[in-house]
């Protein structure tokens, strides 16, 4: 079993940044992939941003390339989430996974690849 926990969220105005920390414990050396996903009140959960656990690869959605960027310390177990030049549509309760499948070398945007799950962080950012 993997754990994770997310903190870093709050409020924040259009224009500004805020930092998520995602702290892995238990199984973390089954960990291969973590992922970034986010989800807005009425919506459904969304991939944000990924990396591998072993290297720097990295993935991102579209609406969010060029303003966030996603990295690890694994002497820490604990993956990074800079959210830069927010906006209001980037409000929503953001979630960090992990994906413990170790045959996948590009991170997944799909949620159903991700086994465990942290309890989210609300980021809310006003115009």
């Amino acid at each position: 079993q993997v754990q994770l926990v997310e903190s870093g969220g709050g409020w924040v105005q259009a224009g500004g940044s805020l930092r998520l920390s995602c702290a892995a414990s238990g199984l973390t050396f089954s960990i291969n992939n973590m992922g970034w996903f986010r989800q807005a009140p009425g919506k459904e959960r969304e991939f944000v941003a990924a990396i591998r656990w072993t290297s720097d690869r990295t993935i991102y959605a579209d609406s969010v390339k060029g303003r966030f960027t996603v990295s690890r310390d694994n002497g820490k177990n604990t993956v990074y989430l800079q959210m830069n030049s927010l906006k209001p549509e980037d409000t929503a309760v953001y979630y960090c996974a992990a994906d413990p499948r170790p045959w996948v070398v590009v991170p997944s945007k799909e949620l159903a690849r991700y086994e465990y799950w942290g309890q989210g962080t609300q980021v809310t950012v006003s115009s």
